[in-house]
């Protein structure tokens, strides 16, 4: 099988870097923006994609003619959707159009990965039947991009997650466990919300579930996330413990108070048991996650 991952700078697309370049049965395609910021050259090819660019994404389809794609690129950064509408629509709405459609014309398999803010947070943890009502113009570009998934290719995967942690090289953003580790380790201190609830995914373990769903064949909507419901307050409460840092040094604070552009949903996280039965997904807990990273 070929394999073609956009995105794969990022944190999900390195990490697909990682398992998918080791494996022998996998033809892998790698790319990004700009240059490859993976260390290891051996077991894949790397080619610049702006995925925002129609005809730049139908040449590098049609050139590389992959029987998957699993499109991990998007504008991620919540609060700068809110003030960028244009940029955000470009990447997460017309890019997502661009490689249905040329998944579609090549005969390829679309993964496409969102997000659990589509929804409008008033209950969760959430299944894959739930109707978004999103709460953000990132929110709501995720979930346009999800439709032209649906409107403009045959074969798809769309896998929802929700607040992805891990490591990776030359990282371009940090992320939830980072933010909490760093900053104690500092001895700064941090207001963290206590209502908003998750369910914090493991980037390997999305991985995993790309993997799965491409292997597999999937058709329709997964739920694919960490397994354990809390609030971020009780995060980055147990991040603290695993480094065993001053717990006293965060701060309850409520989403009214911290000032943010963009709305968040107050409880998401997913109910994973589709992706379970159907896929074989089984995350880590978030203490053999948190052990998991090489920081």
């Amino acid at each position: 099988m070929k394999i073609l991952i956009t995105g794969s700078n990022g944190l999900l697309g390195q990490k697909l870097v990682d398992k998918l370049r080791k494996k022998e049965d996998i033809e892998l395609v790698a790319t990004a923006l700009g240059p490859d910021r993976y260390p290891f050259t051996e077991g894949y090819i790397y080619d610049s994609l702006d995925i925002g660019n129609e005809a730049e994404v139908k040449t590098i389809i049609q050139k590389h003619n992959p029987d998957c794609i699993i499109n991990t690129a998007a504008m991620t950064n919540v609060d700068a959707c809110e003030t960028d509408h244009e940029g955000c629509d470009k990447l997460n709405v017309h890019a997502v159009k661009y490689l249905a459609e040329a998944a579609e014309e090549n005969g390829a398999r679309l993964i496409h990965l969102s997000t659990d803010f589509i929804f409008d947070g008033t209950h969760g943890p959430l299944k894959e039947d739930e109707e978004p009502k999103p709460l953000s113009n990132y929110g709501n570009s995720k979930y346009i991009g999800e439709q032209m998934v649906q409107q403009y290719c045959s074969k798809w995967s769309i896998l929802r997650t929700v607040l992805v942690y891990g490591v990776v090289h030359n990282m371009s953003r940090s992320n939830i466990v980072l933010w909490v580790k760093s900053s104690l380790e500092n001895n700064i201190t941090i207001n963290v919300v206590d209502d908003q609830f998750r369910t914090p995914t493991l980037a390997e373990d999305l991985a995993d579930g790309c993997i799965l769903a491409a292997t597999k064949n999937a058709q329709g909507i997964y739920n694919i996330s960490g397994k354990e419901f809390m609030s971020i307050y009780d995060l980055a409460q147990r991040i603290a413990e695993h480094w065993q840092l001053n717990k006293t040094l965060i701060r309850r604070a409520q989403s009214a108070d911290i000032n943010q552009p963009a709305k968040r949903p107050p409880i998401t996280g997913f109910n994973i048991t589709k992706a379970r039965e159907e896929l074989g997904y089984e995350p880590h807990s978030l203490e053999e996650g948190l052990h998991s990273l090489k920081i």
